[in-house]
């Protein structure tokens, strides 16, 4: 194995317009490959260094289906579920209609929300946290706002459809987080520490930092066209309450840590260690392509051609159409400030990538990268 192309190709982007990169290439359950380049912070000219900590963003939504999917193997829930069950507040939704003269029209859903929905980003829901009810929501509880009000305060928001009709990337997961809360008694942060993080040895990923780990959260960019350089913008703004422990995108975490997670997947829900978080059944039934013909045009990002949607992740269905150099069934999911996850159980390839910056350039490394990886074998 040779890896200098990815080196050069990392080196590259750090040159451009991405602070600092980090790769860690796990093949077998052995580390092949783990280089960082850049800058922890801009201003102060830091290199990255060993242990930086960054917002996972939606690469929280991995593990906040593992989950979900634990649940569904104990027999807790199914796929089938009404959410309602759970989370009485979704029994009676409201849906947008469009009239043919342009009006728009609130009407009671004809469908009910399942399990499956929230999984598959077919709820209805949207990904607009400034909502007025989640807004207010945050008002009255003087900015504490938690998983469960969260989800609460999100069902007063009218559906953009009728559930299971049509696919939308949106806060289908916050809600999901909740409904771990609901059916296993206790916290998301704390569910997850005890059945996922904690069994792994994953010590630096949590929605909230101790004093140690604050010392090692590491600037966030935005990129500035007009400056033509990054500029600071620390902080989540999908964290809207103190208390929200968002299943969406509210972890935080280290290349290494959470590598450890993504490996766990790659064997097929087993560590290296011995340690079971999901059966290779439910990793099967997560990397499955769950769209149909209803949601398939709706799932139409540029750089997911090629690839369907599973249980929260991305999961390659066609070569011809992805023009990846990765086999049909690798899967994993990406985040706002432009970290990225391969699992590939079928390869035995583990690979985590990070970057924080926002308007992250995803389509254009993202792609790169896992080519350059599988070329690199």
């Amino acid at each position: 194995m040779d890896f200098k192309p990815l080196a050069s190709f990392m080196d590259r982007i750090t040159s451009w317009r991405i602070p600092w990169a980090e790769v860690l290439v796990m093949h077998q359950n052995d580390t092949v490959f783990h280089y960082r380049n850049g800058f922890a912070n801009l201003e102060e000219k830091t290199p990255i260094g060993d242990g930086a900590i960054f917002n996972l963003y939606s690469m929280t939504k991995i593990m906040t289906c593992v989950a979900a999917l634990q649940l569904v193997e104990r027999g807790q829930i199914l796929l089938s579920d009404p959410v309602s069950d759970y989370l009485p507040e979704y029994a009676e939704m409201q849906v947008k209609k469009t009239l043919s003269n342009g009006e728009v029209r609130l009407e009671k859903a004809t469908k009910v929300i399942t399990v499956r929905d929230l999984f598959t980003m077919t709820a209805g829901f949207s990904y607009d946290v400034g909502s007025p009810s989640i807004q207010e929501a945050v008002k009255s509880t003087n900015g504490t706002l938690s998983t469960r009000d969260f989800a609460k305060a999100l069902s007063n928001e009218p559906l953009l459809f009728e559930p299971g009709t049509h696919w939308n990337y949106s806060m289908c997961h916050d809600v999901l987080g909740a409904l771990v809360e609901v059916v296993s008694g206790r916290r998301f942060g704390t569910y997850l520490r005890e059945e996922i993080t904690g069994p792994l040895g994953m010590n630096d990923t949590a929605f909230d930092l101790n004093d140690e780990q604050q010392a090692r959260l590491i600037p966030q960019y935005v990129y500035n066209d007009e400056l033509e350089e990054p500029v600071r913008m620390d902080g989540n703004g999908f964290r809207v309450g103190t208390e929200l422990e968002s299943g969406g995108a509210g972890l935080l975490s280290t290349v290494s840590d959470y590598a450890l997670f993504l490996n766990a997947l790659t064997g097929r829900g087993t560590s290296p260690e011995g340690v079971r978080i999901l059966s290779q059944a439910s990793v099967d039934l997560m990397r499955t392509d769950h769209l149909n013909d209803m949601t398939r045009s709706d799932y139409s990002w540029d750089h997911m051609n090629g690839y369907g949607y599973g249980l929260g992740v991305r999961t390659h269905i066609s070569k011809s159409g992805s023009g990846s150099l990765s086999p049909l069934g690798e899967f994993g999911w990406s985040g706002a400030a432009g970290c990225m996850a391969i699992i590939d159980p079928d390869s035995k390839l583990t690979v985590m990538y990070a970057q924080h910056l926002l308007n992250n350039q995803e389509p254009y490394i993202h792609r790169r990268l896992r080519n350059i990886v599988y070329s690199c074998l």
